[in-house]
Order: C-alpha cells, then structure tokens, then sequence
C-alpha cells in the first residue's frame, strides 16, 4: 500500500500546481494535523483518495468547517484494506486550547482505547499530531511529546508511527525518519510518500 502522509503545511506542490500524475499509485491519505479543511477536502474530492484524519492543536476551525469527504479517526481503530489505524490528534497542554493535552490526558485518551485495541488485537499505524517523548520532539513545552505514544509502541509494536507538530524548517533536530524498536516513526510535515510493505523505509524517504 503506498501512503501519502501530510502535517502542518499545505503542500504548494499539490495544491497550487495540482496534476492527478502527482499522486497515482496512492492508495490513502494520512493527515497529522493542522492543516486546513478545505485542503483536505481538495486532495480527497479531486483525486479520489480516502483521506483519514487527526486534529492537530490548532485545529479547532474543523468543529465549524470539517473536511467535507474525510474521515476522522481520533480516539478510535480504523481498518483500512486490513490496516488497523490508531488515532490520537492534539499536542502537549500549553494554553487553554480545545485539542491540547497533558500527559495524564493522553494516558486517559489511550486507557479508554483498550476494548478496540483488544477487539483488533492491536494496530499497524499509529498517526498523531505530537511525537513522543524525546524523540523527534521539541524541548519548549508546546512541542514537547508524549510519553504514552511510548508506552503505545513498546506493547503493540506497529509498523508505523506517523505524526507532524515539530516542522522540519525549525532545524536539522527534526528529521523526516526514526526507528523506534520494531516501528518505523515518520514526520508527516508537509508531505511524504512512502510504501506500507517497504522493510527499508528509511532509505527511501
């Protein structure tokens, strides 16, 4: 399965200079968040794509203008062609915003997951908005990760973790790829293609 993966910016490459060629052989649209709905609704209505997202912390527009045609899968289990897909949108609590956690929150968020992770014996992509804790993610407490996404990794170990929230343009520290364990961790910010089968991943991004 080939996966196009988006976070944070709207790519002007597929939006403002969109050609259907860009994208053939994607078969699905991952969001990590903080991008605009009516970009989300563009890829999915012109190419056909599913598009399956998370909410980001400044996402909060979503409540008035969801993205028409996509599918929201915070705070559940989605199969996709067999591909089990955990979401948790959002970022670390730093102000009074509507998607923002603290680490006791996300843990709540993850707790109340049990019965769907246990009924799917798992999943193999995790998307969130936040990385995990020190890796990949910021020391500013609005970019700091989540120690539960960890947690999530070490017990189910799934092939993917993708999630956006730490721009690449903030500097080198950032990096497209990581390993963690058995999972490959991929930041979706702007975009990224990759190949849900590929064992060299990493190689190729």
């Amino acid at each position: 399965m080939r996966i196009l993966a988006i976070a944070d910016e709207e790519s002007a490459y597929l939006w403002d200079y969109f050609d259907k060629s860009k994208l053939k052989g994607v078969d699905l649209i991952i969001s990590c968040g903080d991008l605009a709905p009516e970009y989300l609704s563009f890829l999915t209505t012109l190419t056909s794509i599913p598009v399956l997202y998370v909410h980001g912390n400044h996402d909060e527009k979503y409540d008035r203008n969801p993205p028409e045609g996509c599918t929201c899968i915070d705070d559940r289990v989605y199969v996709h062609n067999g591909i089990r897909i955990l979401g948790l949108g959002g970022s670390m609590r730093y102000s009074s915003g509507k998607y923002q956690y603290t680490e006791s929150q996300m843990l709540a968020r993850v707790r109340r997951l049990a019965f769907q992770l246990f009924r799917r014996r798992g999943f193999d992509i995790l998307v969130t908005h936040a990385p995990a804790y020190q890796l990949n993610d910021g020391e500013d407490l609005p970019h700091q990760g989540f120690k539960a996404f960890l947690t999530l990794m070490k017990k189910y170990h799934p092939r993917f973790f993708l999630h956006g929230h730490v721009h690449m343009s903030y500097g080198r520290k950032h990096k497209r790829y990581d390993r963690y364990e058995d999972t490959h961790v991929i930041n979706a910010f702007e975009r990224c293609i990759f190949e849900y089968e590929d064992e060299d991943v990493g190689e190729h991004l």
